[in-house]
């Protein structure tokens, strides 16, 4: 019993600590923000210095500008903290995946998807949909470590997801990106789950 009330009260603060990390905006005269970009560049382009930190070489790792700060408006600083988190701890796998990102014909913006999925876990966080997969791969209060590992889990499978449905375009992303949403929904019902990236 007590641990059932450690859980529940857990994840309400998860959510209250996500969701002051979330309303953070990213800024650029914060130093420890600037050194996070930089710390992902890093991470994803070992070989490959930055020539400038506003740049057209952001696209190469899928920021839509050339000032990766725009692309954080709506989940903040979570959305960089998740990026390198990914990277970081899954070095390889984020390698692999952001060369997948190039591909000719099923490519997309690998740092743009990667906020996008900040979003997802976020709401599914939310709207309470992580309380049996956390409530199982958590023994006792869930941390912002965990929600970062489901970010994980998300990254990897929302990569392997779109590459077997093939899209025609990226324009469908929408599209995909709601059934990816659905499925992930689907997994969350069960009362066992505990979703894991298994690599």
């Amino acid at each position: 019993m007590k641990m059932c009330l450690l859980q529940i009260t857990g994840y309400k603060q998860l959510y209250l600590d996500v969701e002051s990390v979330r309303k953070r905006p990213y800024d650029s005269d914060n130093l420890q923000h600037e050194e996070l970009l930089m710390k992902l560049w890093n991470l994803l382009m070992p070989t490959k210095k930055l020539n400038a930190r506003i740049s057209k070489q952001w696209a190469e790792i899928g920021f839509q500008g050339d000032d990766p700060k725009t692309d954080f408006r709506g989940m903040g600083i979570l959305g960089l903290i998740n990026l390198v988190y990914f990277s970081e701890n899954y070095t390889s796998e984020a390698h692999q995946i952001l060369s997948r990102s190039n591909h000719p014909k099923l490519g997309y913006s690998y740092a743009i998807v990667g906020i996008n999925l900040t979003e997802m876990a976020y709401s599914l966080l939310k709207s309470e949909a992580l309380k049996f997969h956390l409530y199982n791969f958590v023994p006792g209060i869930p941390t912002m470590e965990h929600f970062h590992q489901f970010y994980c889990y998300l990254v990897y499978e929302f990569d392997k997801f779109w590459f077997e449905e093939e899209p025609e375009s990226i324009m469908y992303f929408n599209l995909y990106r709601e059934k990816f949403h659905e499925k992930i929904k689907g997994l969350l019902l069960d009362c066992n789950v505990a979703l894991t990236l298994k690599v």
